[in-house]
């Protein structure tokens, strides 16, 4: 007997062969899950995200904002996501400049701008991130004590950390004002990328995406304001008092450390990524513009660099991702990233596996939604060449 024709088709069986590959992979998970439950349940420990309200009963060192250590697991959990998004922030943005800089050295025709750039390049990117890192800390740690701290322009400087004239406004309000600059960046970004707005006049969506930003920093110093008390001075500044420093704003030394060896490693990378953006523009779009008459600020402004940044975006993409996650490192130096938080919750309570799957879930948010924003930014921006059609 003839089998039936179904049986015959090659896509059915592909669909089949793939349904049952799926199916025994979901029973493996089901269970590994049943004998993990099964063992924690022998030892006397307990599954599941009930203990995310439970209090911690310890500190975080770094914070946006208020904590104690009565607070949850959930919100020590926020707090240390905030912490490596406020870190990769200022790491990507430092790291950009810094590469930006390093990379039109390395495109320039001045010999020793060449050589200077060639050499950072050659120094921190053969140099392994985590040894920049310990070495940036222990240069911190090697600075004059509390009462010999360096002064300069109303700061401190000492084994402490860097004292600034700050604010007296609450870690909250901070928090906030960041979340509103952020947010308008964002939809700025949007604006400029966004199809539907890339109909409209190019001045007048210029426009949009400045007043979108203008809003975003009117905000931020709203929040700023109503933050304030008014009872208390605007600026406090630090002094020392005893052994210690007392008024300004604290920068850590775990901090800047992290941050600093981010920007340069980084910027290694950024620069390089630069320099082959610069080299992907054309001649001939450069001869053009000389030909046009444009001084040498509009012809870099307004053809060689918009052109190079089109080249040299998918490679930062890429990049920028790597950074996000080179933030774990902060656990050596003992900055309270969204790594080292979810460490410090493992140890306290035992609840291993669940902690793990929120940290993969955090990273996964973090660098899927930055390589989203990035990659719509690069379709948005990108040549879509020439397209001929008949006429009829």
């Amino acid at each position: 007997m003839a089998a039936p024709s179904i049986w015959r088709s090659k896509r059915f069986r592909g669909a089949a062969i793939q349904a049952g590959f799926v199916a025994v992979l979901v029973a493996l998970i089901i269970g590994a899950t049943l004998t993990a439950r099964a063992n924690l349940s022998a030892q006397g420990l307990t599954s599941g995200f009930g203990f995310l309200w439970k209090s911690t009963g310890w500190e975080i060192n770094f914070t946006l904002m208020e904590t104690t250590t009565t607070d949850p697991y959930w919100w020590y959990l926020l707090m240390g996501l905030l912490n490596t998004l406020f870190m990769g922030v200022i790491g990507l943005a430092g790291a950009s400049i810094l590469g930006l800089i390093v990379g039109l050295m390395r495109s320039g025709r001045n010999p020793a701008a060449r050589l200077l750039g060639t050499i950072y390049i050659e120094l921190f990117r053969n140099l392994p991130l985590i040894l920049q890192l310990f070495f940036w800390y222990a240069l911190a740690n090697a600075l004059p004590n509390p009462r010999n701290s360096l002064a300069f322009a109303g700061a401190l400087l000492n084994a402490r950390g860097i004292y600034l004239p700050g604010l007296v406004i609450g870690r909250g309000t901070v928090a906030l004002a960041v979340l509103a600059i952020l947010v308008s960046a964002a939809l700025a970004v949007w604006i400029l990328a966004s199809r539907r707005f890339r109909q409209i006049e190019p001045t007048r969506q210029r426009r949009l995406a400045l007043c979108s930003t203008a809003a975003g920093l009117a905000l931020a110093a709203l929040a700023v304001v109503l933050g304030h008390d008014p009872s208390q001075p605007w600026i406090t500044m630090p002094k020392l008092a005893g052994l210690k420093i007392d008024g300004g704003f604290r920068i850590q030394p775990e901090f800047y450390a992290l941050a600093i060896a981010i920007m340069t490693y980084g910027a290694a990378y950024v620069g390089e990524i630069v320099r082959g953006g610069f080299k992907a523009v054309g001649r001939g779009q450069m001869e053009a513009a000389n030909a046009l008459g444009l001084s040498p600020w509009q012809v870099f402004s307004r053809v060689r660099f918009p052109l190079a940044f089109r080249a040299m975006l998918p490679i930062l993409i890429n990049q920028y991702v790597w950074l996000i996650k080179a933030t774990t490192l902060g656990i050596a130096v003992g900055f309270s990233d969204f790594f080292m938080v979810i460490a410090s919750s493992i140890t306290h309570s035992g609840q291993t596996l669940e902690f793990i799957a929120i940290l993969m879930g955090g990273f996964l948010l973090i660098n899927f939604s930055l390589a989203a924003v990035l990659n719509r930014l690069n379709r948005a921006i990108a040549l879509k060449g020439h397209q001929t059609t008949g006429a009829t």
